[in-house]
Order: structure tokens, then C-alpha cells, then sequence
């Protein structure tokens, strides 16, 4: 369920996350939103240092229909433009029809063509899957269900399933991520409601990291070089491998299992396809590693969440590990609505290991001993995690 931010974490999040980030993470389909700010500047790019454009008065209402790490694209009348995505909260559904699945394309009056199981009882073949308020990737997050949950399913429409949980909570999943007779163990070759062999990975958090399947997400890559660094042109896609590397190898030592998004330079996986690695492999927790970038003068490390439910707990462990020590300092947790994190049903985080724009965390980045003290953070943190 959406949880409001803190006045304080509102303010980390405000200056320290990376508004020019160029991975986007694309809006799941336009919806409205309403402005929190007594005076919004509407800027002509998803930057601080960009040209404004117009402002939008306190209580306004806007059509976001993009997103870029943090920053909103929105119209309201002859106003169109970037704005600070903090200052908004979203008020409705998808204005359209929502995308991210092809179930998202599926109208709710196309139900009466629905087929399948309405009434029946499944089980959730997904480690964590989220309960949306409409069949499509752009409705609001309601709650979430572990694997094993048990609900019942009141409509099949396309890819989703409008279903009522043992608490009498309804709300709509995908369809794939349920099963009759789905088995909570986790077993080699369960078969999830799509048909398709799933590999193993136990989602069961206690216990030791050992055998558990962790995919690492090495920001950008292929054309898109991340961040540059504005002192040694440092590019942000080969320090996020080169320390998605290492983390691999100390979990491997942990006796984790691990996949990796991308494991060369030139390939560069979409956000969605990012996310259905990790859960078509139904993953047991998914890292994305990131460098990050500020028109401010600001320095170290950010962690990153989405769901208080099923990422903060991660998130946690993670930044527990990189706060003891890595060389540069802990900034803390923040909240991050990034599609990486949004449309991810994993339990996931996202790490930002220093500061690109800043010349003293430039020069520490890009060293192999600082890289291989973050990745072991990150591991150690993993670790802790699943005890």
C-alpha cells in the first residue's frame, strides 16, 4: 500500500536523487496528480538546470504521462513540461490504457470476453506479487501476497485476475504468478499458471543465504553510458558491471546463486526486461547498482526503495553494510518510484555508490578497492537479509 513519505526523507530524496539520470524509468501509463507545492516551475528538460517553462499553483491538477528518475512529465492546459515528481501525488488511475503488460492494454469492459476460473482457489507461484486497483501495471499498488498465499479469483481478464485474499482484501494481479496447487517450496520445475518451467529459488528469507538466487542489475550499458563523470569522464555503465562483477563473486562465495541483467558492455536490457529476468528465474531479491550525479555539491552513497513491504526490509540490510565503511558515507534510505523498483514483485533496492558529479567520489569510484568494498557490502548486506 502507498505509504507517505516523511518530511525528512522527502528531503534526501529531493537532493540527492539524480533528476538527469538517463535510464529512464517510463511511467506504466499516463494517470492524474495533484500538486503539493504553494509554486511548481515547469522545466522544459528533466533537469534542475533547465529553462522554465511555466508554474503550476498549489492543488492543480496534471496528466503525468512520463517518468525520468524522479522527474514527471505532465500537461495541464497550455502548461506542458518537467516537474519535480515530489511535489505531486497521484490522485487516479491510468488516463489510458496502461502498458508494461499485454493484459494492461485490455479495458475493463472487454470482461464480459473473460474467461477462466472466476471463483476458484490458487495459490501465488511468485516470491512477493503485487495486488493492483485495475488489470494493468499503471493502477495503484493496494497491497501485496507471498508465495504460498492463497486467494480466490472473482475474474479472469486477459494476463490479470481480479481476486478477494483470505483477509476479504480485492484487487487485481497477473495471472501468471497463480496456480492451483502451486507449491510454496519452491521446487525445481514448478510450473507456473503460463505454462512455463520456472527454476528454483526458495522464498523463504530465514535461514542462510546459501542456495538462495540473487539478480544483480548493472545500470545502462550498450549506447546508453549512465552518468559521465565531470572530472575523469568516467562512464557509469562500466563501474555499475565492473562492481556487479565482484558483488557476484562474494556472493558466490556466500554459496548464493546469482544471474546478472547484463554481463558485457555493449548489451543493454530494457527496464521491463531487467525486471522479467528476475522474475521469470523467481528470484529470491533483486539488486540494481547504479552511480549517481547532482547538480548539487553532494557526496556518497543512497539506497533506495519502493515497496515498504517488500523492498524496505532489503534496502535495510543493504545500506546497514555500506553505512560501517565503504570510503564514502551513507546517505541513508529514500524512497524511489522507478520502474526498476515499481514493477519489480521481487523484494529489490537500488544503489547509488557515490557521486559521479562530485571530483572526490570520482576519484574513489573508480577504484578496484573501492568497488570491491561496496560489492561485499552489498553481499554482506544480502546475507543478513536471509538470516
Amino acid at each position: 500500500m502507498k505509504k507517505t513519505l516523511s518530511t525528512a526523507m522527502l528531503a534526501v530524496t529531493l537532493l540527492l536523487s539524480n533528476p538527469g539520470h538517463p535510464e529512464s524509468a517510463h511511467a506504466a501509463g499516463a494517470y492524474t496528480a495533484k500538486v503539493y507545492a504553494s509554486s511548481l516551475n515547469v522545466r522544459s528538460e528533466p533537469a534542475a538546470s533547465a529553462s522554465v517553462t511555466g508554474t503550476l499553483k498549489s492543488g492543480a491538477l496534471v496528466t503525468v504521462t512520463d517518468e525520468q528518475h524522479g522527474w514527471l512529465k505532465v500537461r495541464a492546459g497550455s502548461v506542458s513540461g518537467w516537474v519535480a515528481g515530489y511535489y505531486l501525488k497521484r490522485t487516479g488511475g491510468t488516463a489510458g490504457p496502461a502498458s508494461g503488460n499485454a493484459a494492461g492494454a485490455a479495458s475493463v469492459k472487454t470482461s464480459s470476453r473473460s474467461s477462466g476460473s472466476a471463483g476458484g482457489t490458487v495459490q501465488v507461484t511468485a516470491s512477493s506479487l503485487r495486488i493492483r486497483g485495475g488489470p494493468g501495471t499503471g493502477y495503484k499498488v493496494l497491497g501485496s501476497l507471498k508465495e504460498g498465499d492463497s486467494v480466490t479469483v472473482l475474474l479472469r481478464q486477459g494476463d490479470w485476475a481480479r481476486i478477494r485474499t483470505t483477509g476479504g482484501e480485492v484487487g487485481w494481479v497477473a495471472g501468471q504468478y497463480i496456480a492451483r496447487g502451486a507449491s510454496s517450496t519452491g521446487n525445481t520445475g514448478n510450473t507456473g499458471s503460463t505454462g512455463s518451467t520456472w527454476n528454483s529459488g526458495s522464498s523463504n528469507r530465514s535461514g542462510s543465504i546459501r542456495g538462495k538466487l540473487i539478480v544483480i542489475d548493472p545500470g545502462h550499458g550498450g549506447s546508453d553510458p549512465g552518468m559521465l563523470g565531470t572530472s575523469y569522464d568516467t562512464m557509469e555503465k562500466d563501474l555499475t558491471l565492473q562492481t556487479a562483477f565482484y558483488v557476484r563473486d562474494y556472493l558466490r562465495a556466500k554459496g548464493a546463486r546469482v544471474e546478472l541483467t547484463r554481463t558485457r558492455g555493449n548489451q543493454k536490457p530494457s527496464l521491463s526486461r531487467r525486471v522479467q529476468i528476475g522474475q521469470q528465474l523467481r528470484a529470491d531479491a533483486f539488486v540494481s547498482i547504479h552511480y549517481n550525479s547532482s547538480p548539487k555539491k553532494v557526496s556518497g552513497t543512497l539506497t533506495f526503495f519502493y515497496s515498504e513491504n517488500n523492498d524496505l526490509r532489503l534496502a535495510r540490510s543493504i545500506e546497514n553494510r555500506l553505512r560501517q565503511g565503504i570510503g564514502l558515507k551513507s546517505n541513508g534510505l529514500s524512497f524511489g518510484d522507478y520502474h526498476i523498483l515499481r514493477e519489480n514483485s521481487l523484494p529489490a533496492t537500488l544503489v547509488e555508490l557515490g557521486f559521479l558529479s562530485n571530483r572526490s567520489d570520482e576519484s574513489i569510484v573508480r577504484t578496484a578497492s573501492y568497488q570491491k568494498k561496496a560489492a561485499k557490502a552489498i553481499a554482506d548486506g544480502l546475507a543478513d537479509y536471509f538470516d
